[in-house]
């Protein structure tokens, strides 16, 4: 055993300390004889415990052992825990009993499976890996630098790796270099990954831009570990170009096909390999993009099918291109509307435009500088029930009619399924559609909400909308439970309605399921009739009893909807709220009048046609108006949206409400115009973006196309992943025209970015869009030729061995290592000297009388012997009151020694008491002056010695009796 020092020159510090505990033997006064030696030793140790606290003095013990750290490559490129597990279990098996062995596994990052143990396996069973990591990335420096941080706290030792040497992550050769230095020495077992039939594509090149009608070709290179025949796809935003049978050859296979950039606008591209038995699938996808030029496209989304013609023939004289679907048509990827250049909704409702797809048009306007326009008719604005939408958030005008008084007094009833079967979603759907209700109600209406499982109960109690905000968390509120019973909840909010007074009832049923009870609804709906009352019923999935709701919104005179997508229910709520009021079709022929038309006004410079009716909306505050209603209503509207424009036409153009416009020469002009006005305000992208791949993270790289750009240090770009997030990332200037930024991804794909000034709103303004691709990780690509060198090279760095695979005793046959067992004592360092320095201030503050209890215990000794001996009690009284006079007698010195009385008359004195007292013959004896000639101070002096030695008599008498 032995000690060592961090801080060794804190040792200096004895010497003032030897000089401290000279001078408190000099100058400490106060205290004498043991009380003062006990105290300057007790001082002494504790100076000497702190300062072997600084110099952090610690014992330690010294002993030979092997310590070894395993780190296991897991990455997917291995496939060979298994293998790892058992090679590991037969080298810990051959360590000695002191020897020590831990293990850590790594991939992208590193984790410890086991720390530094002597215990060997339990059960004799294979180890199992269980740390959680991801193996799309081989980073051997994580795991070495874990294993290295083990090691050091127990004095070193060695690391082996099993690995392939595949790194495409960190620098394991700088982190070699930093073990050299601290002395670890890494061996390396180098395993072949099992052999697999695999193919992968390594690289799909497409030109970045082309121009409409060019013909491009595809290279594609794959790579295969056997030869064999397989299938080539390819795919333009997701449709299929072309299928090839080709035949694989053993290593690289190069192909190219070519195709016709046929549609202009952004286009992602993928190939796909399928080949017979492939063991891996993560590697047989590859992304590129292209950007086509040319003439504009149009998406025109129709409700009803042939109802476009007039506008398809309108874009088709201008040479404009179109393609016309339905909505249920729409895309759920927001790639597919950068495609366009603009996208016209013809009368559609918004109950068939689904979540996603509604939420993709709104962000390919505002973050891509795609156009919308919304066209009017019975099924679009307010009355298609977009109240409150990502849409009516894009278009220039309120789908209520904000300030207007002319609609008649509404009382509704909302009576909503609140069984189990409606939690999650539906019922969150279900409160929001209520809610967005309540909010487009005016404050006159009166609203009622009954919520119903196995019995309806009132969430809300008919009541006007005074308080909208009570009303509102009221419904928030509500949770699922129980089953479905429905006409009791039909019968209670019937009886509800019918208490109001309004002008116009309305109640709305939705639920997903069946009634627990078979009743007879038609008394209901009769007399719903009778009181002037309507119901429509929404069906959700399939569920629901869809004969019973939509018999019950026949006979009372309503609507039926059925839906399978959950997301539709606010729309289908709105709507029909607002068709309970149909003064919001306002049927009157007028001619509008022109407003801020701007450039549209040289159109109709010659004058405008009659418009027969429209839908009424209200115009937002920095809309431009371009042509008003004769009630005061926007019939045509525009204004910027984020990086796009969007215009509302709210008339229609199939002829039912604008047959004079339709019919009118110029309508084609005209109409194109106001489509032209929505395209995108740029004609290239003005930025090139890529990205370099470093693990899961990617390094984005702008650079400016414009010739002499000055950095912008406001540069943003908004990324819009695989799933349609967006995150907006500051990009930093390196260089002029040139940018930088970091982002972190999880999936490959083709990723869009809108490049531009950042707005308060958090959002890209006036960008321009651009795109870059994500591979696959590296770890999938087959080839392989640097790993077994960089292992190698790992091993010489350290001073390390190259361990054969099939040896795994060999781990741990290696010369033991000297190392110290340190033990931190320095708690119980401070413990000590914490009580050292209570006992150094009781020894100094309080005092023991160890001479009378000494004393005292002498007398009680002596009393015990004499009793035994059989000696009588006068010898016993003498001794005792001698020993009294005795303590009179040094009491007495000590006084006149303070008062500086001389001390030989005072010892004479105490002579002549102690002899007088002696020859006492009893103690019942007066005391015999021994001198007549005795002065009288003398002689007082005298008497009140005597008086004390027969006070102290008789207290003795007393004990005795």
């Amino acid at each position: 055993m032995g000690f060592q020092a961090s801080n060794p020159w804190a040792l200096l510090l004895i010497l003032p300390l030897l000089l401290y505990v000279w001078w408190m033997s000099r100058m400490t006064l106060r205290l004498r004889g043991g009380r003062k030696l006990v105290s300057i030793i007790t001082r002494a140790i504790i100076l000497l415990l702190l300062i072997a606290i600084i110099s952090d003095i610690q014992p330690f013990t010294e002993r030979e052992q092997r310590k070894v750290v395993f780190v296991a490559d897991r990455s997917a490129s291995m496939r060979a825990d298994t293998r790892m597990s058992e090679w590991i279990k037969e080298a810990w098996s051959s360590k000695e009993n002191e020897d020590s062995g831990g293990i850590v596994s790594s991939g992208l990052n590193a984790a410890v499976e086991r720390t530094l143990t002597k215990q060997l396996f339990e059960d004799e069973q294979s180890f199992a890996f269980r740390a959680n990591l991801n193996p799309r990335y081989t980073d051997i420096s994580q795991g070495l630098q874990l294993a290295a941080a083990m090691l050091q706290e127990e004095g070193g030792g060695r690391i082996v790796l099993l690995s392939d040497g595949a790194e495409n992550i960190g620098d394991a050769r700088r982190q070699a270099r930093l073990l050299k230095n601290v002395g670890i020495a890494v061996d390396v077992v180098p395993l072949k990954p099992e052999s697999v039939k695999d193919a992968s594509i390594e690289e799909l090149n497409v030109p970045p831009s082309l121009k409409q009608g060019e013909t491009f070709g595809f290279e594609i290179m794959i790579n295969s570990t056997a030869a064999g025949p397989a299938q080539l796809r390819l795919y333009a935003d997701n449709a299929e170009l072309s299928l090839s049978d080709i035949q694989l050859e053993k290593g690289e296979n190069r192909f190219a096909l070519q195709s016709i950039a046929a549609d202009p606008g952004f286009h992602r591209f993928r190939a796909e390999i399928f080949v017979p038995g492939d063991e891996q699938q993560a590697n047989n996808t590859a992304h590129a993009f292209s950007r086509v030029g040319g003439p504009p496209a149009v998406l025109i989304v129709e409700g009803a099918r042939g109802s476009s013609a007039n506008i398809e023939a309108a874009l088709q004289s201008s040479l404009i291109r179109f393609e016309t679907i339905i909505p249920e048509q729409l895309s759920v990827e927001l790639a597919e509307y950068a495609a366009y250049d603009s996208i016209i909704l013809n009368n559609v409702s918004a109950t068939r435009i689904a979540e996603k797809p509604m939420e993709w048009i709104a962000k390919a306007v505002s973050d891509y500088g795609v156009g919308l326009m919304m066209l009017g008719g019975d099924e679009s604005f307010g009355l298609g029930g977009y109240f409150k939408t990502p849409i009516e958030r894009a278009l220039p005008v309120h789908m209520d009619l904000q300030g207007k008084k002319q609609i008649p007094s509404l009382g509704l009833v909302l009576v909503i399924d609140r069984s189990g079967s409606m939690s999650g979603g539906k019922l969150e759907l279900a409160k929001e559609a209520a809610m967005r209700t309540v909010e487009l109600l005016r404050d006159t209406d009166t609203v009622g909400v009954v919520a119903f499982d196995s019995a309806p109960w009132w969430v809300v109690e008919p009541t006007q909308l005074k308080d909208r905000e009570a009303v509102l968390t009221k419904i928030k509120g509500i949770q699922p439970e129980g089953g479905t019973e429905i006409f009791t909840a039909l019968s209670t909010g019937y009886e509800g309605l019918k208490e109001l007074d309004a002008q116009r009832k309305h109640m709305i049923l939705l639920t997903d399921g069946q009634s627990s009870t078979s009743a007879n609804y038609k008394a209901v709906t009769d007399a719903m009739n009778e009181e002037n009352m309507t119901l429509s019923t929404v069906a959700v999935g399939e569920g629901a009893d869809q004969q019973l709701l939509k018999r019950l919104a026949d006979d009372a005179k309503g609507r039926y909807y059925f839906t399978k997508d959950q997301s539709t229910l606010p729309a289908i709520f709105s709507r029909e709220t607002v068709m309970m009021s149909r003064t919001y079709i306002v049927e009157q022929t007028f001619t509008p009048s022109i407003g801020q038309a701007g450039d549209w006004s040289i159109n109709w410079r010659n004058g405008l046609p009659a418009i027969d009716a429209y839908i009424a909306t209200s115009p937002k505050q920095t809309a431009e108006i371009a042509l008003w209603t004769q009630g005061g209503d926007p019939l045509l509207a525009r204004w910027p949206y984020g990086s796009g424009r969007t215009v509302a036409w709210t008339s229609d153009f199939m002829g039912k409400w604008s047959s004079q416009w339709v019919q009118w020469p110029e309508f084609p002009s005209v109409f194109v115009d106001w489509v032209k006005w929505t395209f995108p305000q740029f004609e290239q992208a003005p930025y090139s973006i890529s990205a370099q791949m470093t693990g899961n993270e990617a390094k984005l790289s702008v650079r400016s196309l414009a010739d002499g750009e000055v950095a912008d240090s406001r540069l943003s770009a908004g990324i819009q992943d695989l799933a349609g997030n967006q995150e907006i990332k500051r990009l930093m200037p390196v260089a002029p025209g040139e940018y930088e930024a970091k982002l972190t991804v999880s999936e490959p794909g083709v990723y869009l970015a809108q490049i531009g000034q950042k707005s308060d709103d958090s959002s890209i303004q006036n960008g321009s869009t651009a795109g870059f691709v994500i591979p696959y990780s590296p770890e999938y690509r087959i080839a392989n030729e640097d790993g077994p060198a960089l292992l190698e090279q790992i091993a010489a760095t350290t001073g390390g061995r190259v361990i054969d695979p099939s040896d795994p005793r060999m781990a741990f046959q290696f010369n033991p290592q000297p190392s110290r067992q340190v033990y931190d004592w320095t708690r119980m360092l401070l413990i000590s000297a914490l009580m050292l320095w209570l006992l150094d201030i009781a020894i100094r503050r309080l005092s023991f009388p160890l001479e009378r209890m000494m004393a005292r215990f002498k007398r009680h000794f002596q009393s015990n012997k004499l009793s035994i001996s059989g000696e009588t009690n006068t010898t016993v009284e003498r001794s005792a009151s001698f020993s009294a006079l005795s303590r009179l007698k040094e009491r007495k010195t000590e006084a006149n020694r303070f008062y500086g009385n001389g001390a030989s008359s005072t010892n004479a004195s105490d002579t002549r008491l102690v002899a007088r007292y002696d020859s006492a013959p009893s103690a019942e004896s007066r005391i015999i002056r021994e001198s007549p000639e005795n002065s009288p101070a003398e002689q007082k002096n005298e008497a009140a010695k005597d008086a004390t030695i027969n006070r102290l008599l008789a207290a003795k008498n007393k004990n005795r009796r």
